[in-house]
């Protein structure tokens, strides 16, 4: 019997067809795609577009592929491990009222996807956390496509291992008294000197 390894993803283009037989049907990857996860305002999508938003601020090779089981969102070329939050005032469904803005900080167990162990005691691995707050008050006009329609508050994590209120999450007016938002061009910047803030506490510490 082969040994049940881990398998890893290799990079689609979208023309790859769903195959009967060896025939190929009228539908591939891309039909898939623009089926499951066109819908940017759902909770699921809309925090797997908020990591892909910030891996481009960052330049990230969007030939790395997104490792579901990472103990952190995205790792940057100079090694900046960041963990993205997202969270939006609109929903797709009916709403009576915006959504109460809260982000999930709460630490997490390291899971090794090459051994399938999960080590050590719950910490924030990542040395950065960006949150991604979807501001746009508009339901007839909001797309998250519009990168001027995001605020982004970028943390070190150590500012959050020392935040007093919640160790689960935090809220966006608690949130606001740590940092100020920032506009997309401005990420990759602020997350280089949140890093470097880290890294000296870290050596101070």
């Amino acid at each position: 019997m082969n040994e049940l390894k881990r398998r890893k993803a290799s990079l689609k283009n979208g023309n790859e067809c769903l195959t009967d037989n060896g025939l190929n049907t009228n539908y591939n990857l891309l039909d898939f795609w623009c089926w499951s996860v066109s819908d940017l305002l759902s909770n699921a999508t809309r925090g797997r577009f908020a990591e892909f938003i910030v891996g481009t601020a960052i330049g990230i090779n969007s030939e790395n592929l997104r490792d579901e089981w990472d103990a952190y969102d995205l790792i940057t070329d100079d090694g900046i491990k960041i963990e993205v939050k997202s969270a939006a005032y609109i929903q797709s469904w009916d709403q009576k009222r915006f959504s109460t803005i809260s982000f999930s900080i709460k630490p997490t167990k390291y899971w090794d996807a090459e051994t399938n162990i999960y080590r050590n005691e719950p910490k924030r691995h990542a040395d950065v956390y960006v949150f991604c707050l979807l501001k746009h008050k508009d339901k007839n006009t909001i797309d998250p496509l519009k990168m001027e329609q995001w605020d982004f508050y970028v943390l070190p994590t150590y500012r959050l291992d020392n935040y007093q209120r919640s160790q689960s999450s935090i809220t966006i007016n608690s949130l606001e008294k740590l940092t100020n938002p920032k506009k997309y061009s401005e990420l990759k910047d602020e997350i280089t000197k949140a890093y470097e803030e880290q890294k000296t506490t870290r050596r101070n510490g």
